[in-house]
């Protein structure tokens, strides 16, 4: 597409960078923003600004945070011999809208990925050994994507953990193989929470 605006191709452009969104898309955004005010227009671009410059990684879990520890790690209520263990924000997001969940997370950063260059020292996972071995913490619940880089991860954090006390589970396979964690609907999702089974079972089907 040519515009016969450098400005306007440059906005398309960057628009067009995000996940899922298409020229048209882009270009349909762009024009909304011309029809705004500066104002609303320099509100919009500020609060990215203002993301990308002061949010901050949970120091427990690795959750993103607006202080130093998310308001999931403060919550006092929830269960502490429970730790989910999940591939990014956006899981947690998925598990926490099913309200099945009590516990609290932990957030990989990743999954391990050969092809993509991504190997267990790219990830958090040092830290969830140690979290681990808090006397608090009876259960880890491995929530990571059907995929085979989530069950090789699985599999890997199994094999760390089997030195801990913890007992560790996975997710119902209510969820389909292949499919992310993120576009499973809430019901299904929360199923797969609550009939979680030991790591080990899994390993014979």
């Amino acid at each position: 597409m040519d515009f016969k605006s450098k400005l306007l191709n440059n906005a398309v452009e960057e628009m067009s960078s995000l996940p899922g969104i298409g020229k048209r898309t882009a270009l349909r955004l762009v024009l909304h923003l011309l029809n705004q005010s500066k104002e609303e227009v320099n509100q919009f671009s500020n609060s990215f600004t203002l993301l990308r410059e002061n949010i901050n990684f949970c120091k427990v879990c690795y959750n993103i945070s607006d202080t130093e520890t998310c308001l999931i790690c403060q919550n006092e209520n929830r269960d502490h011999s429970l730790i989910c263990v999940v591939q990014d924000i956006r899981d947690i997001l998925a598990i926490e809208s099913t309200q099945q969940f009590k516990g609290y997370y932990h957030v990989l950063g990743g999954i391990i990925s050969p092809m993509d260059g991504i190997g267990p020292d790219d990830l958090n996972i040092d830290e969830l050994i140690v979290r681990s071995n808090n006397d608090k913490v009876k259960e880890i619940i491995l929530a990571l994507s059907a995929t085979m880089e989530g069950d090789t991860t699985n599999f890997y954090l199994y094999r760390k953990l089997s030195d801990s006390n913890v007992k560790t589970s996975v997710i119902a396979r209510g969820i389909g193989i292949g499919n992310e964690l993120e576009y499973t609907d809430e019901i299904t999702l929360g199923r797969s929470i609550l009939h979680r089974s030991l790591f080990e079972s899994s390993l014979s089907q």
